[in-house]
């Protein structure tokens, strides 16, 4: 089982630029908090999002088609680099997500931007971000519009959660990490 500081091991050393850094915490932070809601292994689900976009910065042009042989080729579990192939699917692979990790991740991957872009522009960000005001972004497609509304519609409807239900649960799960995540707002700068 893929472990966190594996996960930063292999990430890390393939990934340099700090948006794509800061991109892995927040769905790592996300994965956790789903984890937590689906009564699973925290760590487990953090570590593999953490490295989920582990090619991107090398291959964006053919995301995760380099990421299977090279994270087996290091010893990551089948299931692990499975779970990272299906948040890729309808784009850039065909690997369906099955699991409530790989649902999950598939969801997150995307919503993490608009909650992401949410807290950036409140005086506290994340810390008293509530779900009715990324319910208002989220339904504003100019607000972060390269982040994905039919997908994580889609990721949401194979969960069987609505989009408030999986953002609240990111939201109380990324709030902690506020400092890490660079959310904690325009008065904290």
């Amino acid at each position: 089982m893929l472990t966190l500081e594996r996960a930063r091991e292999l990430n890390d050393r393939e990934v340099t630029e700090h948006h794509l850094r800061l991109h892995a915490k927040n769905v790592m932070y996300a994965m956790g908090a789903m984890a937590e809601h689906f009564n699973a292994d925290r760590e487990h689900w953090m570590a593999v999002g953490y490295l989920h976009d582990y090619d991107y910065e090398k291959y964006p042009e053919e995301h995760l088609k380099h990421t299977e042989a090279e994270l087996l080729s290091e010893g990551v579990d089948p299931a692990d680099v499975r779970a990272i192939l299906s948040h890729g699917w309808g784009g850039c692979t065909d690997v369906e997500p099955q699991t409530d990790m790989e649902k999950s991740l598939y969801t997150v991957d995307e919503l993490t931007g608009i909650i992401q872009a949410c807290a950036r522009m409140r005086p506290k960000g994340i810390r008293d971000l509530e779900v009715k005001s990324f319910i208002k972004k989220f339904k504003d497609k100019r607000f972060a519009a390269k982040c994905d509304r039919e997908l994580i519609l889609k990721g949401c409807a194979m969960l069987g959660m609505e989009v408030s239900e999986v953002a609240a649960i990111l939201i109380e799960g990324m709030r902690p990490y506020a400092e890490d995540l660079e959310l904690l707002g325009t008065d904290a700068q």
